[in-house]
C-alpha cells in the first residue's frame, strides 16, 4: 500500500494498479477498500491507472478531527497529486455524492469526468426520514454506542432487524463498529439527502449516473434526477444488476464512457 498525505496531515492508504489516466475509486458508506468500487481496479486497469483507497478513518488511513466533507475533497486532490492530474473518477453510493461535491469544488482541471453509480438521494416525501436518521446517528454516536450508529445504517438501508440482530454476532461485527464514526462522514456527504442543487449548477465536466436494472425504484431515483439536473450529463441502466453489483457489468458502460471523453 501507498500512502498520500492530505491537507491537514492525515494519512491516506491506496492502491494504485494499471496504466494510463488516473482514475480514482470512491466507496460508499462502511467500505473500506476492497469495497464495489475498489473491485472495478482489476476491469479497468489494462485502460487506466486506478487507484482504490482507504477513506479517512477506515483501513490504511488516519483521521484527523474535526471532521467536515471538504477534508474528504482534500483527501481526494491529494491522491490525485500523488498519482497524476486529471484524473477521472468513480464513486459508489454515498461515495457518489462525496465524489459529485469534489468535482464541483476541483474543478476540471483535476477531475475531469466522473461517473456516478446509484447515488441515494431521496425524493421530497422521505427526506423527513432522512432528516430522522442524521439526528439519530449523532445521538447514537456522541454516546459512544457504535453498535447501535451500525444498526440504524443497516436499517436505514432495508435490512431487518432480525437480520440486523445477526449479523451483530457475526465476525464481521467488530470491523463494523470500529468505522462507525465514519456513518457521520457519508451523512454528511449526503446533505439533507435531496439533490443539491448548489453542487450541481457548479460542475461543468462530463458526467454518467449510472442504476442498477434489478434495483428498487427509490436505488434508481437518485441516478436519474442527477443526470436531468446536472449541466452535462447523462443516465444509463445496467441491465441486471443491483447496489450489489458485479464487477465485469458495471465496467463496460464505465470503459465506455470514460474512454470517448479522453480522446
Amino acid at each position: 500500500m501507498s500512502t498520500a498525505s492530505s491537507a491537514d496531515g492525515t494519512t491516506i492508504g491506496y492502491e494504485a494498479v494499471g496504466n494510463g489516466p488516473t482514475l480514482i475509486l470512491v466507496e460508499g458508506a462502511m467500505s473500506s477498500m476492497g469495497g464495489s468500487a475498489s473491485q472495478l481496479a482489476p476491469e479497468l486497469s489494462a485502460a487506466f491507472t486506478t487507484v482504490a483507497y482507504d477513506r479517512r478513518g477506515r483501513g490504511g488511513s488516519t483521521d484527523t478531527l474535526p471532521f467536515s466533507v471538504d477534508r474528504e475533497i482534500e483527501d481526494i486532490d491529494a491522491l490525485i497529486e500523488a498519482v497524476g492530474a486529471p484524473a477521472v473518477a468513480f464513486g459508489m453510493s454515498s461515495g457518489a455524492m462525496l465524489l459529485l461535491r469534489a468535482a464541483a469544488a476541483l474543478g476540471p482541471e483535476r477531475i475531469s469526468a466522473v461517473v456516478l453509480y446509484e447515488p441515494p438521494l431521496m425524493p421530497d416525501a422521505a427526506l423527513d426520514a432522512a432528516r430522522q436518521y442524521t439526528a439519530d446517528l449523532a445521538e447514537t454516536l456522541a454516546d459512544g454506542r457504535r453498535g447501535d450508529a451500525v444498526a440504524l445504517f443497516l436499517a436505514r438501508v432495508g435490512m431487518p432487524e432480525q437480520a440486523i440482530d445477526g449479523m451483530r454476532h457475526s465476525p464481521a461485527w467488530p470491523g463494523m463498529e470500529a468505522i462507525a464514526p465514519t456513518l457521520a462522514y457519508d451523512d454528511a456527504a449526503m446533505g439533507d439527502s435531496a439533490v443539491p442543487d448548489d453542487v450541481v449548477q457548479r460542475v461543468r465536466i462530463p458526467v454518467l449516473t449510472l442504476a442498477g436494472g434489478a434495483s428498487p425504484a427509490f436505488l434508481q431515483y437518485g441516478a436519474r434526477e442527477l443526470a436531468a439536473a446536472i449541466p452535462v450529463a447523462a443516465f444509463e441502466v445496467v441491465e441486471d444488476q443491483t447496489h450489489s453489483f458485479a464487477p465485469d457489468a458495471v465496467a463496460a458502460p464505465v470503459r465506455r464512457f470514460l474512454a470517448t471523453r479522453l480522446q
